[in-house]
């Protein structure tokens, strides 16, 4: 009987260790940088509530989870990108995450906000990098939020547009953002 309870044991532990260790990241919900992207959000204008700031905070991370899930990421997000253009994975390159992002915000009712989709080094083929931009309503599209949880492999990464060093932005209407 002791046996028997200890290799069941052994098995129950192989098999857990066997399970996480090939987990895909997903990203944590952190309710402090939730805070604080709320709070960017709506600084962007007077105008906006905090509620709707803070119902937006939340979707952009629900949505960030949901499609780290669904991409299945992988870190770094170079060796992602490697694992989709070889046919590995499906999805998870930078323009997935912010077409994606962009088609369920563009659908969704924030009346502060409008969305857009921004590119650096555009046509540069290992450099190029897309991303969703918040901006409010009838402001300039450099003064909103760069949106970009391909950065990090699934984890949040935000700042506005002109505070954002490390990419140099620009527009993309032509990509299908409705907002000029």
């Amino acid at each position: 009987m002791y046996k028997k309870s200890f290799k069941l044991l052994v098995l129950s532990f192989f098999l857990v260790f066997l399970l996480t260790s090939c987990a895909v990241k997903v990203p944590k919900y952190e309710k402090r940088s939730m805070l604080k992207l709320t709070h960017l959000l709506q600084s962007l204008d007077a105008n906006i509530s905090i509620s709707e700031a803070k119902r937006l905070s939340g979707a952009v991370y629900a949505q960030t989870v949901l499609l780290s899930k669904q991409f299945q990421m992988t870190s770094p997000p170079q060796y992602h990108n490697f694992l989709v253009n070889i046919g590995l994975k499906e999805k998870g390159l930078c323009y997935h995450w912010s077409d994606a992002l962009y088609t369920y915000f563009s659908q969704e009712t924030y009346p502060s906000f409008e969305f857009h989709l921004m590119g650096a080094y555009i046509g540069e083929y290992w450099r190029e990098h897309n991303t969703l931009v918040v901006s409010a309503k009838g402001k300039e599209v450099k003064e909103g939020i760069v949106i970009d949880p391909w950065r990090d492999a699934g984890t949040l990464y935000f700042s506005r547009v002109k505070d954002d060093k490390q990419y140099p932005w620009e527009h993309r209407p032509t990509r299908g953002c409705k907002n000029k």
